[in-house]
């Protein structure tokens, strides 16, 4: 069944790159590098050291505060963090540097794979989240390299759809020596779909070990009176193509109560930078960009169009929108704006944040619409009611606060896997 896929992979990767070449055209970063997508890297070889894997940007932001917990431990062994999109690249070289070394991730062809695993030769691979791949993984068993999947999650129709290829995916997930799951349900599915239940476990979501850095409110708030002024803020992150226009339906109506309403709008894609800019200017909103380093002013729309700022922005903000969850993208991490304080408002495609926001829900700090025009009848009630707002923030609050821990749990199982793979290999 390997074989299969691998030779179906082969034959796919025309397209693939026929894909990149056309994302190229309003994103230029997909056609650099194509090398490192097939294993071939000009950096220096590399001896022994930590691998972390995050597929993009979200997957990375999870994973910083592992990174340094695991350099913090290991002072003596390089970091390699590898990424398969641009934008996870470019976040990975803006909050880490030099201090890691970074590559893309090639694709699951058994010669990229071989390459890679040659030139970087990890002593440990950790992958976030999802990301689950039939040559890698056998790969890294033959070499006898520790592997986790951390922060794992998997849905139901994810589950589903591994399911269809017992055979390949049991192979595959024999060579994780540990599974360390956000929710029980999550380890479940893992175990349903061939993982050994020994090496499943539970630790929580890391993302709730958010880092804040020190003085970060008395910077938001600066921020704010600086960008802003005194104007109430809504903020709409992580936005797909098929939500900017509710979202801005929603700011229209809210206006029409609360005039010196200001909306921050966040696209999830750079790409989508100028024809989110073009919408709100058809839709006769004013627009000021982040990148342009100027105040909202007299403008409507505020456009971030700037990567790595979000969780900043996000406390600047009075009422939060997550994105990705009014179209079938499955939601994006409503603990951002629910660490500020700020209640988050989110559609009802949740399936990669199911228990997250079912929790949040539950706590009383986030709140669910099914449309844009719920979205703008939430945020007029919100703003109507400041008492009520700042209830639902500080319950937003407390409930990330009451959920740390994962990250020293992640951690010491990744300590435990290695000590148990140098007694085997002393054996």
């Amino acid at each position: 069944m390997r074989l299969l896929y691998s030779g179906l992979f082969y034959l796919a990767v025309p397209f693939i790159l026929a894909r990149l070449s056309w994302r190229s055209i309003k994103a230029p970063a997909y056609r650099r590098r194509w090398a490192e997508r097939f294993g071939l890297y000009s950096v220096p070889e590399d001896s022994g050291g930590i691998w972390v894997h995050a597929v993009s940007v979200g997957e990375a932001e999870a994973a910083f505060p592992l990174i340094r917990l695991l350099a913090e431990r290991h002072p003596t062994s390089p970091v390699l963090v590898t990424t398969t999109t641009p934008t996870g690249s470019a976040r990975v070289r803006a909050v880490l540097g030099s201090s890691v070394q970074h590559v893309y991730l090639p694709y699951d062809l058994p010669g990229g794979v071989e390459r890679f695993l040659t030139h970087f030769r990890p002593h440990l691979a950790v992958v976030m989240e999802t990301e689950i791949w039939p040559n890698l993984f056998r790969a890294c068993g033959a070499r006898r390299i520790p592997l986790a999947i951390v922060n794992a999650r998997l849905s139901e129709r994810s589950a589903r759809g591994y399911g269809r290829l017992p055979g390949l995916t049991r192979d595959c997930l024999s060579s994780v020596g540990l599974i360390a799951a956000q929710t029980q349900a999550d380890a479940d599915r893992f175990i349903q779909i061939g993982a050994k239940p020994e090496t499943v476990c539970v630790t929580g979501n890391i993302k709730f070990d958010l880092n804040q850095p020190e003085g970060w409110a008395e910077d938001a708030a600066q921020l704010r009176l600086h960008l802003f002024g005194g104007r109430l803020v809504l903020i709409a992150g992580s936005t797909h193509e098929g939500e900017d226009l509710p979202v801005l339906v929603a700011f229209a109506a809210a206006r029409q109560q609360f005039r010196d309403l200001a909306l921050v709008i966040a696209p999830r894609h750079p790409e989508r930078f100028n024809a989110v800019e073009a919408l709100c200017g058809a839709q006769g909103f004013r627009v000021a960009r982040r990148s342009q380093g100027v105040p909202l002013g007299d403008a409507d729309v505020f456009l971030l169009d700037t990567l790595g700022e979000l969780k900043q922005f996000y406390a600047v903000s009075d009422l939060a929108f997550v994105g990705g969850s009014l179209v079938p993208v499955g939601g994006h991490n409503m603990l951002e704006p629910a660490s500020a304080g700020v209640p988050a408002l989110f559609g009802p495609h949740l399936f990669n944040f199911l228990e997250v926001s079912r929790s949040l829900l539950e706590a009383g700090g986030g709140i669910k619409v099914q449309d844009g025009r719920e979205l703008g009848q939430a945020v007029i009630e919100l703003l109507a009611a400041p008492h009520r707002r700042a209830q639902i923030g500080s319950q937003a609050r407390q409930f990330v606060e009451q959920g740390r821990g994962a990250l020293q749990r992640v951690a010491d199982r990744l300590e435990s896997l290695l000590t148990e793979t140098r007694l085997r290999s002393n054996d």
